[in-house]
């Protein structure tokens, strides 16, 4: 069971940092502890199977134990995007509504905002003191035992739900169970060759799969040392990789092109790395050379919030000969690329991206038309398109059509337009990616006004601020007359990217 292997480890290795964390180091046998009291606390706060625990926070040991807490009692651990604004925690709280919120300090806030949304919920705040919250020490203090073990609880028990937002724009909880979870871990530790051996850094948001799952809890499972920061730094990063002993870690390539550009990188030494592993988006040929010019295989991943996400992967052997491919079918899982009519197509041809297997999500939070839509007889359709070659190494040829993956973020237009056209200046809005040598690419708002209105930048702009996150807000506007529209009145957004480009073009001669 997943909720073991904390403990599992502490008996072996009881004195093993498990955590290396700013200012602290937590063993195995200190993790497990923590995780027993934290479970027992849930169940004071009448936390039962299937019951949700939200938590809003940077990345700590506290909120690993959370997970493991939720994962050995049955409960649905909800970790929330601290990068989100106010009324997106609002819609995904009210969506699943939590028995138990913990808050980290920084956000108690932004909290005050969705105040009536918390009503009967457990408010907890981590390194604060506030009216109607309990403090975590104290939430965690007393005679909290850990509850007897649920019979009910088994592989198939729902541990994680995280919120991916949809191409309507409402936000959808990805359900994943501890089988899943389990089965990412096997094709992480195949994927990385993991051992306990390996010390793992982790600098990506635990509230994405990608920081949580990629390698972090497959770490965890295989007894390595995961030197935790709450949140990426680039000196901080450094440091680690030089100085903690580091052999593996994620770096999306926004990451990568902020060390790159950083005055440290020439001269960094990686030699203690065994490999970096990158995904979140197509990755720029310049950041593979670039890391392979530093003497460290970069290998590629693919998948999504749905895959837990490891799906496809390129191994380290792989790396100098497969430049540009995010590898093969992961050892657990099943891939077939196909085309419209839903038959497979040869290799060299493009597909869609179908994944099967134990990885998979279980389906979306009470969503069933939306689950129905994606996941066929056992297999997820990922929207996304890409080839293989003759051995069978996948390279993707696009992301979905309307899906903006910025800084590996996913950014979906619709959220954008939905809001954009509430202005009653505004007449037609369409928002689409523009490609971006950083970010992978940028958000675009092209915008008609209504008649005898206008509208500019600055207005635009002003109507998202505070309603979705900062990295979802357009880096360009344009103002038009008319957007290309099909016979049927819908938007061109083929056309839209053609006008964009144009536009950028014009304005770079």
């Amino acid at each position: 069971m997943l909720a073991d292997w904390i403990a599992r480890n502490a008996g072996l290795n009881p004195d093993k940092t498990a955590i290396r964390f700013p200012g602290r180091d937590v063993s195995y046998a200190a993790l497990a502890a923590m995780v027993e009291r934290v479970a027992g606390a849930l169940a004071a706060a009448d936390v039962r199977r299937g019951d949700c625990v939200a938590f809003l926070g940077f990345n700590s040991p506290e909120m690993l134990a959370l997970f493991f807490a939720c994962a050995r009692n049955g409960a649905l651990f909800m970790p929330l995007n601290w990068r989100l604004a106010a009324p997106e925690h609002k819609q995904m709280l009210q969506d699943c509504p939590p028995r138990v919120l913990i808050v980290e300090r920084d956000f108690l806030a932004q909290t005050r905002g969705i105040g009536a949304t918390l009503a009967g919920m457990a408010r907890v705040a981590i390194g604060a003191t506030a009216e109607d919250w309990t403090g975590w020490v104290e939430f965690c203090a007393g005679d909290t035992v850990p509850p007897p073990r649920d019979p009910q609880v088994d592989d198939d028990t729902p541990l994680l739900i995280c919120y991916t937002s949809g191409s309507t724009g409402k936000p959808k909880g990805v359900l994943l169970t501890q089988r899943a979870i389990a089965c990412n871990a096997a094709n992480s530790v195949d994927m990385h060759e993991l051992t306990a051996d390996d010390v793992v850094l982790t600098t990506l948001p635990l509230f994405h799969v990608g920081g949580l799952n990629n390698q972090t809890t497959p770490a965890l499972q295989a007894g390595c040392t995961v030197v935790l920061h709450p949140k990426f730094d680039a000196d901080a990063t450094f440091d680690a990789i030089e100085n903690d002993g580091v052999t593996l870690t994620v770096l999306v390539p926004a990451q990568l092109d902020m060390m790159m550009a950083h005055r440290r990188w020439a001269g960094a030494d990686f030699s203690g790395l065994r490999m970096i592993t990158t995904g979140s988006t197509i990755v720029p040929r310049h950041v593979i050379h670039a890391v392979h010019a530093k003497g460290v295989p970069l290998v590629q991943v693919y998948g999504s919030t749905e895959t837990c996400p490891i799906a496809v992967y390129l191994k380290a052997a792989d790396a100098m000969r497969k430049v540009g491919s995010t590898g093969r079918v992961a050892l657990h899982c099943q891939l077939r690329l196909v085309d419209g009519n839903g038959k497979d197509v040869k290799p060299g041809a493009t597909g869609e991206i179908l994944i099967k297997g134990d990885n998979v999500m279980s389906g979306y939070w009470q969503a069933p038309q939306a689950t129905a839509a994606v996941l066929v007889d056992g297999w997820f359709h990922t929207g996304d398109m890409g080839h293989q070659d003759d051995e069978g190494y996948v390279y993707v040829d696009g992301r979905s059509k309307e899906m903006i993956i910025s800084g590996g973020e996913n950014i979906y237009p619709a959220e954008i337009e939905n809001l954009l056209i509430e202005s009653p200046d505004i007449a037609e809005a369409s928002v689409i990616g523009r490609p971006d040598e950083r970010w992978g690419e940028v958000v675009v708002a092209v915008v008609v006004a209504k008649a005898n209105h206008s509208v500019s930048s600055e207005q635009v702009l002003k109507l998202l601020e505070g309603r979705i996150a900062r990295f979802k807000h357009p880096k360009e506007v344009i103002v038009v007359e008319a957007l290309p529209k099909t016979a049927l009145g819908k938007i061109r957004k083929e056309d839209v990217r053609q006008m964009v480009a144009r536009a950028s073009c014009s304005q770079s001669t």
